[in-house]
């Protein structure tokens, strides 16, 4: 009886410790798999964030350019304004993702913007701001919002909690 309890006791210790070893491995690739859904998902919203930005921008160059030929500019400013209101809903997202630093980051850039879009709606000869230096400054904020979501998005990778590649 003895001869067969110790290689049954064998065969229940091998079984085991595969079991907890698959377990193991299966936990940790689930881990891996939703922390890389997360990081696509952060990365999706600093792009969708930064493009609807530089969209603000571009309109808000286009009204102070129709502005200045004594053009009607409300077409541009419409779009100025559509392209704001994306910008807002989409940082509310990069919020409650992002890292303290690249909220931050992103903030600042919300007030360079602003910055940007006051002065695209003052009348002709209107005084204020150069756009042109209101336009580098939010060019600047957002290389530093690049920085920051960079260093947010390598941050699992460093840890060695995988990330994108």
């Amino acid at each position: 009886m003895l001869t067969q309890v110790i290689p049954l006791m064998g065969v229940l210790l091998g079984a085991a410790t595969s079991y907890f070893a698959t377990s193991s491995a299966e936990r940790a690739k689930f881990r891996q798999t939703i922390a890389t859904r997360w990081d696509e998902r952060k990365l999706d919203t600093y792009i969708e964030y930064v493009t609807s930005v530089k969209e603000a921008l571009r309109e808000a160059r286009r009204a102070v350019e129709a502005r200045d030929r004594g053009e009607d500019s409300s077409e541009a400013l419409s779009a100025m304004a559509a392209a704001e209101a994306r910008r807002s809903v989409l940082f509310e997202g990069l919020v409650l993702l992002a890292d303290d630093a690249a909220a931050r980051a992103a903030g600042a850039v919300n007030e360079r913007l602003w910055d940007v879009l006051r002065s695209a709606e003052l009348p002709a000869g209107g005084s204020g701001a150069d756009p042109e230096d209101l336009r580098s400054a939010t060019v600047e904020a957002l290389n530093t919002l690049h920085k920051a979501a960079r260093s947010d998005l390598a941050t699992r990778t460093r840890l060695g909690g995988g990330g994108p590649a």
